[in-house]
């Protein structure tokens, strides 16, 4: 098993660069990503896990995105969840030198599967994830109230979690690897069936049962429409984890 993990990151890894290294028309960004992730427990099977998420551009320093987003999970079979959720979205243009500051909103349901397996040194997750995007109706570049369908996106992502430092028979340091593929389905969808790909290391700290903090870089690689140019973004990322126990509190 533990070859196969190995080989199916080295593969994801190995992918991206090819893809990355074999494109000319790339544009390279950097960003900054900071977000608040508030995680409503409310038994053994429910939860709500919510994210609030600024993400903005460093050179120039200008916001690039923000984002609301929402999961009801329910806990299906050992190691394996189902979860359904919606996201609000505000895109602005990823030019971040533009004068046109319209922020488009999108409208982002979702639905997926997540499994977690945990082994002796370290623990593997897979996220099967698909998603519908309605982004808001632009006229005379103006936003009206009217939203259209633009495309399904199958999302996957596989993580592993290698804890550094434990006490108190708690994992106190956490080091995430994570890669995740997504792929655009639509009849819009022409020249950009793979639409991105995300490699992201990080290190995740607890700081007591309900508070977690983390600290990564995330390289995010993106085809655009017209199938010729991509995105090479690198963002830093900061994450506040803020668990709500419900069950506990109602147990006392």
């Amino acid at each position: 098993m533990k070859n196969r993990i190995e080989k199916a990151v080295l593969v994801f890894l190995l992918l991206s660069q090819i893809a990355i290294f074999g494109q000319k028309n790339i544009i390279h960004q950097k960003l900054f990503w900071i977000g608040y992730y508030p995680a409503f427990v409310f038994n053994e099977n429910w939860s709500l896990k919510s994210e609030i998420q600024e993400r903005v551009f460093l050179e120039p320093f200008q916001q690039h995105q923000l984002l609301f987003r929402s999961d009801l999970e329910r806990k299906l079979l050992e190691n394996w969840i189902g979860f359904v959720g919606f996201t609000f979205f505000l895109q602005s243009p990823n030019n971040p030198c533009t004068k046109n500051m319209l922020m488009v909103p999108e409208l982002r349901p979702n639905i997926g599967i997540q499994n977690s397996q945990k082994y002796a040194f370290f623990s593997v997750s897979h996220r099967y994830k698909l998603e519908a995007r309605f982004f808001a109706l632009i006229k005379e570049n103006e936003l009206t109230d009217n939203y259209v369908f633009s495309n399904l996106r199958m999302r996957y992502q596989l993580g592993i979690d290698f804890p550094l430092y434990k006490k108190e028979q708690s994992d106190k340091i956490i080091l995430k690897v994570k890669d995740e593929v997504l792929f655009n389905i639509g009849n819009k969808i022409v020249k950009n069936t793979f639409d991105q790909n995300r490699i992201y290391l990080g290190l995740h700290t607890i700081v007591n049962s309900n508070v977690a903090v983390e600290l990564g870089y995330l390289n995010w690689f993106q085809q655009q429409a017209n199938g010729i140019d991509f995105y090479n973004r690198d963002i830093l990322r900061l994450s506040f984890f803020h668990k709500i126990d419900f069950k506990n509190s109602t147990n006392e």
